[in-house]
């Protein structure tokens, strides 16, 4: 069992590595309003993450993935939100304010909108109930109830992911000063709309 454990821990750590979505709005959002922006958008991925978790131990993720007529408006959805995200991005390049450091002031409800922001692209990625429903059972440790193995690996998912983004939003707010310049902030969140964009494109026609 312990072996089984390890092994799909690896499996998961490598998915979570790979650059996808979530990592372009942590990015975003952690250059161009701060640390704390892109943890609570971290914080949002997370229960994201964990909304598809219960989904998929329930049953119903995988009505989702059978659906292709649900699947197609899912992802069809999450598509344009990824767009618009990106748009967003390219319309208004380095229109949002830089902390500097923790002690800078944030706008007003951004706490709120880093948070959803993460939640909302996480749920609205139905790759994610394929991803569970097609893997997770064939990583389940041996020996425990398949929902449990499941949910194992769901919150082994969930913790993998925490650690992974959080490190990568402290390592972008260590360069904070370079990224407050105008020039690479306007840079930045062209690349990053261009970005999102692309990934929005390629859910809808993947």
């Amino acid at each position: 069992m312990l072996t089984a454990l390890l092994g799909a821990t690896g499996v998961l750590a490598l998915l979570t590595l790979v650059p996808g979505p979530d990592m372009a709005i942590v990015t975003k959002r952690a250059v161009t309003r701060g640390r704390g922006d892109g943890l609570r958008t971290v914080a949002g991925i997370a229960v994201g993450l964990l909304i598809w978790g219960a989904l998929t131990v329930a049953g119903l993720a995988a009505l989702l993935a059978a659906s292709a007529e649900v699947y197609l408006l899912v992802k069809l959805v999450g598509a344009a939100y990824l767009c618009w995200l990106g748009a967003r991005a390219l319309l208004r390049p380095g229109a949002e304010p830089v902390e500097r450091g923790e002690r800078a002031q944030e706008p007003s409800g951004s706490g709120g909108g880093a948070w959803r922001t993460g939640l909302v692209s996480n749920v609205l990625n139905p790759k994610i109930a394929v991803f569970y429903t097609g893997l997770l059972p064939a990583l389940a440790p041996p020996g425990l109830r398949p929902a449990l193995g499941m949910a194992l690996l769901v919150l082994l998912h969930v913790l993998l992911t925490v650690a992974w983004l959080g490190t990568y939003v402290y390592v972008l707010s260590r360069a904070g000063r370079f990224f407050a310049r105008p020039r690479v902030r306007r840079a930045l969140d062209r690349t990053t709309g261009v970005v999102l964009i692309g990934f929005g494109v390629r859910v809808a026609t993947t």
